[in-house]
């Protein structure tokens, strides 16, 4: 089955570009800078590159352009100014949807052109907070919205996974501080996506601290075969789907109960599953993190 996206809605283009679909009607009306097919019962239906087109135009609006102006460009010069304005430093907006249009087209050359391009600029760190957060935490709404399919997120995230793990074996085969800490990174059972992890993991590297990673699918049982051989040790999760909202409370107990009572272990978590939870009774050694930098800036 072909699973390359070409034709899109409207709301599919405001969830792409962030531009209203009632801004994007006004536009067509007013400048004719999109022209929709229709369906048989009168539906806009927008094809590769009328998005393309409308990500420009979206870049170029946010770089100080007046519609009306970009209305009288057409679309080779529409795209030359997208290109001089990137090249002139502004390139973070403009990146971020040629790495959206990579994933829409399954298309590593220009997700791997876009990252290169990046990098003349920009450290591998900046790189994943400034545009690789977002753009996880983007896709998870596209997907929900049914805008894009499971494989153009699948697709994304392996090419951002393999960033992060290049910059791990660069630092990976450093010996850790004689004083270091251990950290031992986990998921829970059924919880597999793990790009926030493996980041942290490089986070924890790159200040000489000693880490085992253990990654997916890890039974909270297993984890007292670590402390039997460690001291002192941190453990730290990330949520994304998994444990249930309802769930949370009690695996966070077992959690404690069975790895952290009676040692001098703590326990750092974060992830989407943990926003709105409120535990009505948490151990001062299990600490919840709003986000990455809040996790690192506690190291």
């Amino acid at each position: 089955m072909n699973t390359i996206k070409t034709s899109f809605s409207i709301k599919d283009l405001e969830n792409l570009s962030g531009i209203k679909a009632h801004t994007i009607r006004i536009w067509e009306k007013r400048y004719n800078l999109l022209i929709p097919e229709r369906t048989d019962t009168n539906i806009r239906t927008y094809n590769l590159k009328s998005l393309q087109k409308l990500l420009n135009i979206s870049f170029l609006n946010s770089n100080g352009y007046k519609v009306s102006r970009i209305a009288a460009l057409d679309e080779f010069q529409i795209a030359t100014k997208v290109k001089e304005i990137s090249f002139l430093g502004n390139v973070e907006s403009h990146a971020f949807n040629a790495f959206k249009l990579s994933m829409l087209n399954f298309d590593q050359a220009l997700f791997y052109n876009t990252y290169n391009r990046l990098l003349e600029e920009k450290s591998f760190r900046e790189i994943f907070y400034e545009l690789f957060i977002p753009i996880i935490q983007d896709m998870g709404l596209l997907w929900q919205t049914l805008t894009i399919k499971p494989s153009h997120e699948h697709f994304i995230s392996v090419h951002i996974r393999q960033k992060v793990l290049i910059h791990i074996e660069r630092i990976q085969s450093s010996n850790p501080k004689p004083d270091a800490k251990t950290f031992v990174l986990f998921l829970p059972l059924n919880e597999i996506h793990d790009i926030g992890l493996l980041f942290i993991n490089y986070e924890l590297l790159s200040r000489g601290y000693h880490t085992i990673y253990l990654g997916e699918n890890v039974p909270i049982e297993d984890l007292n075969l670590i402390n039997h051989l460690y001291k002192d040790i941190t453990y730290v999760s990330y949520f994304t789907v998994k444990p249930d909202h309802d769930k949370l409370s009690a695996y966070l107990d077992t959690l404690y109960s069975e790895v952290i009572k009676n040692t001098t272990n703590s326990v750092r978590v974060l992830g989407t599953q943990l926003i709105g939870f409120n535990p009505k009774k948490l151990s001062k050694r299990i600490k919840l993190f709003n986000s990455i930098k809040d996790l690192v800036k506690d190291l």
